[in-house]
C-alpha cells in the first residue's frame, strides 16, 4: 500500500517492537572500542555494550552512518511500497548523522521524495519525534503532514537527564553549554537539558538522590503532557526514579520506556537517567 514511511537512526533507542509496530526503518551508527568497530544493534546489543564498558580500558566512540546506508534504507522503503520518506535524525549539533541522511536524500531527488528532519534531540527524545511522525504516516497522512507532525514535536518537546559521570561527555566533546560543570566538585551530580540540540546545564545537585528528585519534580511541574518517555543508561536506581515520578502520566498512549544504547551511552556514561515529554496542547 503506497504511503509515507519513516526512517531514523539508532540513537533513537526505540525498542524493536516499537519499530516493527510503527513500520519504522532504522539505520545504525557504529561504535568503536579502540581499533574495534561494531555496528550498533546488529553486532553490539545494549546489554553487551554496557558489559564492555565495565571492562574496557578505553571509552567508546561513535561514528555516523554513511550516506549509502541511508540511501539503501530509503530505497528499501520504496521497494516496500513507500512513495515518500521522512527521515528523523539525532541532533545535527551532536553528530554528522543527519548530513549523511541529507546526502542520501539529494542522491534520490527526482526518484523518491525524502524529507530530513533534525530532532534537535537524542535517545527517546528523538524517539518521541520519530513515533509521532510514524503514527501520522500510519494514519495515511501525506508527506507534508508527516513532516509537519515531526517538526511540531521538535519545537515543543523537553528532555532532561541526571548524569552520574561527566567523564564521557568531557572526553567525547559533547558537553556543549554544560562545560562549566567540569570545574565543579567531583561530587556534583548535574541535571542537564538537551536544549536546541545541545547539552546545557540545568542544575547542580550535591547527591544522586537529589538529582533524581529534581528531575522528577521538573516533570511534575510541567503540567499535563501528551507523551512521556523515561530512559536509563544501565542505572541501578531506575526503580527509585520511577517511584519519584509517580502521578506523572501522558494523556495519549502509554509511557515510552527504553534503555540508553551505545550511541548516546558512549557520551552520557553509565547511570544516566532521563525523562522527555511533549506538553499537552
Amino acid at each position: 500500500m503506497p504511503g509515507v514511511r519513516v526512517v531514523t537512526d539508532s540513537a533513537c533507542d526505540l525498542l524493536d517492537e516499537t519499530l516493527t509496530e510503527l513500520n519504522i526503518r532504522l539505520v545504525p551508527l557504529r561504535i568503536r572500542f579502540g581499533d574495534e568497530e561494531l555496528v550498533d544493534r546488529e553486532e553490539l546489543s545494549t546489554k553487551e555494550f554496557w558489559a564492555r564498558c565495565a571492562s574496557s580500558p578505553v571509552l567508546p566512540a561513535t561514528a555516523a552512518p554513511s550516506p549509502g546506508q541511508f540511501q539503501a534504507a530509503f530505497e528499501a522503503a520504496a521497494a516496500d511500497g513507500a512513495d515518500a520518506v521522512v527521515c528523523v535524525n539525532l541532533s545535527s549539533k551532536m553528530s554528522a548523522t543527519i548530513e549523511s541522511a541529507r546526502q542520501a536524500a539529494r542522491a534520490l531527488e527526482g526518484r523518491l521524495p525524502v524529507r530530513v528532519v533534525d530532532s534537535r534531540s537524542v535517545t527517546l527524545g528523538l524517539g518521541l519525534v520519530v513515533t509521532e511522525a510514524a503514527r501520522a504516516a500510519a494514519g495515511g497522512a501525506d508527506l507534508e503532514t508527516v513532516t509537519a507532525a515531526a517538526e511540531q514535536v521538535v519545537g515543543r518537546m523537553k528532555l532532561y537527564g541526571a548524569i552520574d559521570t561527566l567523564e564521557n561527555l568531557k572526553k567525547g566533546g559533547r558537553i556543549g553549554g554544560a562545560r562549566a560543570l567540569l570545574g565543579s566538585m567531583l561530587s556534583i551530580k548535574p541535571v542537564i537539558e538537551v536544549r536546541d540540540g545541545v547539552v546545557e546545564e540545568e542544575s547542580k545537585q550535591r547527591t544522586r538522590s537529589r538529582s533524581l528528585r529534581y528531575l522528577a519534580d521538573k516533570a511534575k511541574a510541567a503540567g499535563p503532557v501528551s507523551r512521556l518517555a523515561v530512559f536509563s543508561a544501565d542505572a541501578p536506581d531506575l526503580d527509585q526514579f520511577l517511584a519519584l515520578l509517580e502521578g506523572v502520566a501522558p494523556t495519549e498512549g502509554a509511557t515510552l520506556f527504553g534503555d540508553v544504547g551505545p550511541v548516546i551511552g558512549s557520551h552520557a556514561g553509565r547511570g544516566a537517567i532521563g525523562v522527555a515529554w511533549i506538553p499537552a496542547l
